[in-house]
């Protein structure tokens, strides 16, 4: 009996590491005839295993997904892992109640072994800086969205404030990087829905806005499907073909074909690098000398930019371009009126009474 069931367990184990095993392929492996064979698949059924047989020249076996869950087997790395993963996603505001129930379920049918290395895994999850602001998104919205994603269905849905009536928050991110108020609710968005994605904690729908005639990012805390859904569509190329480049590069202001920043320059700092290094983010630091680097860095406008680039208490040389020279000659204006108590009026403005 022992024997039989060790063996039904490496069956199985064969079974969930690739889609399709030829009965011989299992036998060979197994040290066991393709008679055994068929027989430890009948006893695997009985379990509800649903294990599927095909077609060759002599027979095969797949496991498919059943209409229950059946017992799963993992090997001891696989199971931290696991835990560790659920352990992590108990920390998310979205699947946190559910991956804490799945981590009860899973710990509960580990050896103690590994149930002490799990229980040593503590995990607190920091949340950035203005993430308060976003509220929840619910399980069935995200099911919902990846389901019309997996049909390539056009999706209707009304986009706004987030229930919690959070006002003037983030909305719709064009490719000018901005991103839109989500404000009233008004006509529903008509869009193919591409990709489901996670950025910096917050959960976004990217797709082809079909009355606006371009690509668009949603909050997916916003939205709110509207039913029924559209038509079928054939999936369009996203700019770069990549989706993580083009949400990079779209919350750059990009088009997101690309991931480089709009507005990128270079100057010299009278600094050392290493103290500039670890607050230059993605930018290049070059060592010039012992008190002197120089930072080639980028954002989404020429003034940001040269805001970025003033946080370092130093002496700046501006290398270029000349729109890095113009922005930062904009900001001594506006910053000389404000330390004379003026207000700097800039082109096509109008001062406040």
């Amino acid at each position: 009996m022992q024997k039989t069931s060790a063996r039904l367990l490496a069956l199985l184990s064969l079974l969930q590491t690739r889609r399709d095993w030829s009965g011989d392929d299992l036998a060979g492996r197994l040290g066991i005839t393709p008679r055994t064979v068929r027989r430890d698949i009948d006893r695997l059924r009985e379990l509800g295993y649903p294990v599927r047989a095909t077609k060759g020249p002599s027979g095969g076996y797949r496991l498919d997904a059943g209409a229950h869950l059946p017992p799963l087997l993992f090997d001891d790395g696989q199971a931290v892992a696991l835990a560790l993963a659920l352990r992590s996603a108990a920390t998310d505001e979205t699947i946190g109640e559910d991956a804490a129930r799945a981590l009860v379920a899973v710990r509960q049918v580990m050896p103690s072994r590994l149930r002490r290395r799990i229980d040593t895994l503590r995990v607190t999850a920091v949340r950035p800086r203005g993430a308060g602001s976003a509220s929840p998104v619910g399980t069935q919205i995200l099911a919902e969205l990846g389901r019309v994603i997996h049909a390539r269905e056009e999706l209707r849905f009304d986009y706004g404030d987030d229930a919690a009536g959070v006002a003037g928050a983030a909305g719709a991110v064009g490719a000018a990087g901005v991103s839109r108020a989500a404000g009233a609710v008004g006509r529903p968005r008509r869009v193919q829905p591409h990709h489901l994605v996670t950025w910096r904690g917050r959960w976004y729908l990217v797709a082809w806005d079909l009355d606006r005639d371009d690509w668009r990012t949603f909050r997916a805390d916003r939205i709110r499907p509207r039913t029924p859904t559209g038509p079928r569509f054939t999936p369009r190329e996203l700019p770069g073909e990549d989706v993580a480049a083009f949400v990079a590069g779209r919350f750059r202001g990009t088009d997101g074909s690309t991931t480089d920043w709009p507005c990128r320059g270079e100057v010299v700092l009278g600094l050392p690098a290493e103290a500039v290094a670890p607050f230059a983010r993605d930018g290049i630091v070059e060592e010039l000398g012992p008190d002197r680097c120089r930072l080639t860095l980028g954002s989404w406008s020429w003034t940001g930019l040269a805001t970025t680039i003033g946080h370092f208490d130093a002496d700046i040389q501006i290398i270029g371009p000349p729109e890095l020279t113009g922005a930062f000659a904009g900001l001594a204006a506006r910053y000389a009126a404000a330390a004379a108590g003026r207000i700097q009026v800039s082109p096509g403005s109008t001062p406040a009474p």
